[in-house]
């Protein structure tokens, strides 16, 4: 078994075809209703039997499999309902193993973020990403113990999305333990960024860097590229002086708070990106590029226009280069002043870092003014925006969920330059769902 590909082997195309016939059966909870029964059940016997077939090759993960298959025969005999995989999931531990290839079969009920919003079973066969570069800045002042980076190897039709993350929160379970890793699919990152950058220049006629068109054309090195990036920004959401738990969106909080933690993370990395390329670290060069592109072009124009968090995140840095005057759209051509871009980017980082240092001694809804301040001060509001009235025209007689409420669901549009630009682009950005760094 060890000569041939994980992918190829007859027992993993078996487990994966068999959950895919599976998953179909399976209601949004992840339970399976009485009269599908009949139906269900020898499909989990099937992914059983192709798991003991498949385990002698993760010997590595025994224990995960092992409970996996006890999870899955409890499930089955309890007649298929909503799922508890808690036992399964506490023995899956990959951030204890982060080896430069090491694979891992992955079986849960989940849901996909930015994907699949049932808890279908799901398989996924993944590989680590771990290049000496990155393990030892890891091992340094940029440790990060959840930090998993990984690519894929085969999935089933959950991931054949935009989802590019495996949180085990999103694992139907009975209670909610300590998580203890998080895992980031770098080639699906960087397989849609070199498809969706390489378009918007030359929709654009941006004269890319040599460097730059390096990163565009080398699969491989933009992977530990955003490897790099991401070991940064996930550690930031736990550093800093922060005034509130960073993942306020799931507070009811008004979504553009949420574009602003996104952005501090992408600009702490763009940071201390520059402090490692005067370090250097080869690829810090490239993790800025691929910070300033990714949020310019991708970001700004993915997804639906319903509290786009990233796409806000994506129009605020651009707006704010473009007003800073190192970034330029004449003569229907954008170009981009390299040696003078750093110091504004740094500056927007300075200045949401100042937002959330002042707001430790701030309301909260007065931090919610002064962050909102801030982002319509470089990108404009809807003309029919309650929130971009002020102060005097928000509802303060009752609970903070009035104020959430009364921000508009796109409260900042697309900038003329972004329609025209998602015109042109779109189609190629909605292609990259399901996209893989093996992706032709």
């Amino acid at each position: 078994m060890t000569g041939a590909r994980t992918a190829d082997l007859p027992a993993w195309i078996r487990l994966r075809d068999t959950v895919s016939r599976f998953r179909p059966l399976q209601s949004a909870d992840g339970s399976v209703p009485a009269d599908r029964l009949a139906e269900a059940r020898p499909l989990i016997t099937d992914v059983v039997d192709a798991l003991a077939e498949l385990a002698p090759r993760f010997e590595h993960d025994a224990e995960y499999l092992g409970a996996l298959q006890r999870d899955l025969v409890r499930w089955s005999e309890q007649d298929l309902g909503v799922p508890d995989f808690l036992d399964s999931l506490v023995t899956f531990r990959p951030e204890l193993q982060r080896v430069d290839g090491l694979e891992h079969l992955v079986l849960f009920p989940m849901y996909t973020q930015n994907g699949n919003p049932d808890r279908n079973l799901e398989a996924v066969l993944v590989q680590v990403i771990w290049p000496d570069s990155v393990a030892q800045l890891e091992a340094g002042e940029y440790s990060n113990k959840l930090f998993v980076p990984i690519r894929f190897l085969d999935f089933t039709a959950g991931y054949d999305t935009n989802s590019a993350v495996l949180f085990p929160e999103t694992v139907a379970m009975r209670e909610i333990p300590q998580f203890t890793w998080g895992a980031i699919f770098a080639d699906r990152e960087a397989a849609r960024f070199r498809r969706v950058v390489r378009a918007a220049a030359d929709i654009t006629r941006l004269e890319l860097p040599p460097d730059a068109a390096r990163l565009l054309a080398d699969q491989r090195l933009a992977e530990e590229t955003f490897v790099t990036w991401d070991l940064i920004h996930d550690r930031t959401h736990m550093h800093g002086d922060l005034p509130f738990d960073p993942f306020m969106i799931k507070q009811r909080m008004p979504y553009f708070l949420y574009t602003l933690e996104e952005l501090r993370c992408d600009l702490t990395a763009f940071r201390e990106a520059v402090a490692l390329e005067q370090q250097g670290l080869p690829q810090a060069r490239l993790v800025q590029y691929a910070i300033l592109f990714d949020r310019i072009f991708r970001f700004a124009i993915t997804g639906t226009r319903v509290r786009n968090y990233d796409g806000l995140g994506g129009q605020l840095l651009f707006a704010w280069l473009h007003q800073h005057h190192v970034l330029h759209w004449t003569d229907n051509r954008l170009t981009v002043d390299w040696s003078a871009v750093t110091a504004p980017v740094l500056e927007l980082g300075r200045a949401i870092e100042d937002l959330y240092w002042r707001s430790i001694d701030r309301p909260k809804v007065a931090h919610w003014l002064a962050a909102y301040q801030l982002v319509s001060a470089t990108v404009t509001p809807h003309p029919a925006s309650v929130w971009a009235r002020g102060a005097e025209a928000l509802p303060f007689d009752g609970p903070p969920k009035g104020l959430t409420d009364a921000v508009l669901p796109d409260e900042f549009p697309l900038s003329m330059f972004y329609e025209a630009l998602s015109r042109k682009l779109g189609d190629t950005v909605a292609a990259t769902a399901g996209i893989t760094g093996t992706t032709p």
